[in-house]
């Protein structure tokens, strides 16, 4: 994909399309649809620039590029004994997002990173989206000649029931049905159909998916957010979903995405999350996190660091 531009959003190429970790005797694979460099304050509106240009690790691990930071935006296949479990389906393909030209009308190789990391569209069993933002839903449903179908037809997706209702709520308030923002554009063609094509399994934000994987609640970016857990053989990995965005929210946690609905709870998240983290030395893997994607967090005084 050449480099758009759009005001101070860069959409790019993926530097590292593929990447593959183990926990115990899960394997979690990432696919990367696309990246974005993004200034940091439009970002993380209260962030500070000199700090995070200042703290070596994250200069030396995710590069800084004129006050920009960067942002993957991948899915990630859990593999485990009993299934193929997809987290979160990125922006899609075809989508018209009205006031997000960035990710409308994309036309990206991503079923075919898909393919070339082992994975068919029959081969997933399983979708769970981390919550319903554009970025995160885009792949669930694919466009043909009579519309948007379920792209992973053997699929359950499971959705939290908090996150459906807020959305759905959102959707049946639009006059006569046409969204006119992205976000809500979203609900419309890369949830409801997913819904109508029965597929779908309301789920608890605590919801135990199999025996190595369940969901975390972890709200405030949206009301039904839920980042996701992986346990084998005494291993852990934990999946951020957006409670944290980027690792500079590692050196001040109360560094708030633009996007969290309720900044407060979403710090408090994103805080259980990193102590969670140190305590079963998981391995924390980010859902927008570019160049190593994951790692092990320790304390650095008040605030937290990846281990080198």
């Amino acid at each position: 994909m050449p480099e758009k531009k759009f005001n101070d959003i860069i959409m790019q190429e993926a530097s590292e399309p593929i990447a593959q970790w183990r926990i115990g005797d899960v394997i979690v694979t990432k696919v990367t649809e696309t990246e974005m460099l993004r200034s940091i304050t439009a970002s993380l509106p209260n962030a500070d620039i000199d700090t995070v240009q200042s703290t070596l690790w994250l200069t030396e691990q995710f590069s800084l590029e004129e006050n920009h930071i960067r942002f993957s935006f991948h899915s990630l296949i859990i593999e485990t004994a009993s299934r193929n479990i997809l987290v979160d389906t990125c922006f899609g393909n075809d989508k018209k997002r009205p006031s997000m030209d960035y990710c409308s009308h994309l036309n990206l190789p991503f079923l075919e990173r898909l393919e070339q990391a082992g994975f068919t569209r029959s081969s997933i069993d399983t979708v769970v989206c981390t919550h319903f933002h554009a970025d995160h839903i885009g792949w669930n449903t694919t466009r043909t000649e009579t519309g948007w179908e379920p792209t992973f037809p053997r699929a359950r997706y499971m959705f939290a029931g908090k996150e459906i209702d807020y959305w759905a709520d959102k959707f049946h308030a639009v006059p006569h049905g046409t969204p006119t923002d992205g976000m809500t554009a979203a609900f419309f063609d890369s949830v409801q159909p997913t819904i109508s094509a029965g597929l779908v399994d309301r789920v608890s934000t605590d919801h135990r998916i199999c025996d190595e994987v369940r969901l975390l609640p972890t709200p405030g970016h949206t009301p039904g957010h839920v980042s996701v857990v992986i346990e084998s053989k005494g291993e852990y990995g934990l999946i951020t979903g957006d409670a944290i965005h980027h690792p500079c929210q590692l050196v001040q946690p109360r560094w708030s995405s633009g996007f969290d609905l309720d900044s407060a709870h979403a710090m408090h998240a994103r805080t259980d999350i990193l102590e969670t983290a140190i305590d079963t030395h998981a391995l924390l893997i980010g859902t927008h996190w570019a160049g190593p994607t994951a790692g092990r967090v320790e304390h650095d005084g008040n605030a937290y660091r990846l281990a080198r």
